[in-house]
């Protein structure tokens, strides 16, 4: 039956069989004609055939007449034979009247003979009457195989004309089922070939339902590659950034270092400067405790290390060295210890700086042993001091080093990402392309599906209507053979 959605519509089923009904009814009638001419043609045959019957049934009945004739006479000629060999009996007779003296003689020997004669005469009676009573039950017999052999000839002949019509039926029949049966067939074949290509079709579908998914896998991997390749560049990215902030670090690091080498410098000349005011004013004390109260001796520069005359002691004034001089110009006028309670305050003022810059370079080694968790705690002394920034230096180096090594590894890393990505770019490409052919293919092959299957369903409808058709005929077979059978029981 047709699916709705086909596109084809169906003529009813009414209108199938009335078609049909009205070709078989045609059929019928011209099967009638021929019927109706064979049966003139046949009765025809049957009254010569009857004729011919008839006449060699009177040759028969003559010749039985002949023969009966012929049997009827031969009991006359025996009796002549019979009067034959009575004629020796008379002469036997005559013989013996010739003999009167015998039969006179032997009266019982010619009643014997006389009994013998009569005897024989019986039989020949009994002989005849079972012959007639024979020949006539053969001729009653004869007529009523007659008369069976005509009913049989017509029957025969019925038949024969009820056979040749079945026959002729049976092989109209026999031509509308082969015709079925080629048809059918021809739709067998249509349909395996149908089946076949759908089977390949199928099998093309399946195929390339494989590369299809071979290529989304290929997507995938694409994305995959794609979503790496961005996790890649954003750690890439966040290197490049930690990169530039231990450069940044790194050059801070470098300034800090660099500014505590001059705070280094600034406080070893510092400390060059305290040590040597500390001298000066160790000897300023003691010459004040010896020398006089207001007098100054100013050491000149020819003389080395202040080494005078032991007589200079002696005299009215201090020896003091050309430096201590100008330095106790520079504290101002006035009297010596006044100079001198400046410059110890201001000696004082620089311890403090002094320490306060000591607090302050502590407190940065600190951060920095923090910072790196390379630097043991600081120890006061200069030498330590001097070590620490001397391995914070090479820290620095060595991390310096390997962030340029981590850089130089990531640029390579960034340059292999950017190649794979161009290559993953160029696949997505092509598999992009493939996956667009694919898609093409298998919308041309889910039309042809569709368009095979509306084939099918088209041959599926046509076999049916053909089975149904089929089954059809077989049921008027079947009711022509009922009704063959129904009037050769009504004969």
């Amino acid at each position: 039956m047709g699916t709705p959605g086909s596109g084809r519509k169906r003529t009813p089923i009414k209108d199938r069989f009335s078609a049909e009904d009205e070709t078989l009814s045609h059929i019928a009638r011209e099967a009638e004609a021929r019927l109706a001419a064979k049966r003139a043609a046949r009765a025809e045959a049957r009254d010569i055939r009857m004729r011919e019957l008839e006449r060699q049934q009177k040759e028969l009945d003559d010749k039985i007449d002949k023969q009966y004739t012929d049997v009827y006479t031969r009991p006359s000629s025996r009796n002549a034979v019979s009067g034959l060999p009575g004629t020796p009996l008379s002469g036997g007779s005559s013989r013996r009247g010739s003999g009167d003296t015998n039969s006179l003689l032997d009266p019982d020997a010619s009643l014997s003979e006389l009994r013998d004669i009569y005897d024989l005469k019986d039989q020949i009676q009994d002989v005849e009457g079972r012959y007639m009573q024979g020949l006539k039950e053969l001729k009653d017999s004869l007529s009523e195989v007659e008369e069976k052999y005509k009913k049989a000839m017509v029957s025969n002949a019925q038949l024969d004309n009820e056979k040749s019509n079945l026959i002729y039926q049976v092989d109209t029949l026999k031509d509308v089922v082969e015709e079925m049966e080629e048809q059918m067939a021809e739709y067998y074949r249509e349909n395996e070939e149908k089946t076949k290509e759908l089977e390949r079709q199928k099998h093309t579908c399946t195929v390339l339902q494989h590369k299809l998914d071979e290529l989304k896998e290929g997507i995938r991997q694409r994305d995959e590659l794609i979503e790496e390749n961005r996790r890649m560049q954003q750690k890439i990215d966040s290197q490049t950034r930690e990169v530039f902030d231990l450069q940044e670090t790194i050059n801070w690091k470098e300034k800090k270092i660099g500014a505590l080498e001059r705070q280094k410098e600034y406080f070893d000349c510092i400390r060059i400067e305290r040590d040597e005011l500390k001298d000066e004013l160790t000897d300023l004390r003691e010459k004040m405790k010896t020398g006089e109260k207001h007098g100054l001796v100013i050491i000149p520069d020819g003389t080395p290390n202040g080494d005078i005359d032991h007589e200079s002691r002696f005299g009215a004034i201090t020896l003091v060295s050309q430096e201590a001089a100008q330095v106790l110009e520079s504290a101002g006028e006035g009297p010596l210890d006044v100079r001198l309670r400046k410059l110890a305050e201001e000696k004082d003022e620089l311890i403090s700086q002094i320490r306060k810059l000591k607090l302050q370079l502590d407190e940065e080694r600190q951060k920095n042993s923090q910072h790196e968790n390379t630097i043991t705690d600081a120890s006061g002394l200069e030498n330590g001091s001097d070590l620490q920034l001397i391995e914070m230096q090479r820290d620095a180096n060595r991390q310096i080093s390997e962030f340029k090594f981590k850089l130089s590894k990531a640029e390579q890393d960034m340059t292999t990402m950017e190649q794979n990505t161009v290559r993953l770019e160029g696949q997505v490409l092509r598999y992009k392309a493939a996956a667009e052919n694919a898609e093409k293919v298998e919308d041309e092959l889910k039309a042809e599906k569709r368009k095979l299957q509306r084939e099918l369903r088209t041959a599926l409808d046509k076999m049916e209507e053909m089975e149904m058709t089929n089954s059809h005929l077989v049921k008027r077979l079947e009711k022509m053979k009922a009704n063959r059978t129904a009037l050769l029981s009504q004969q």
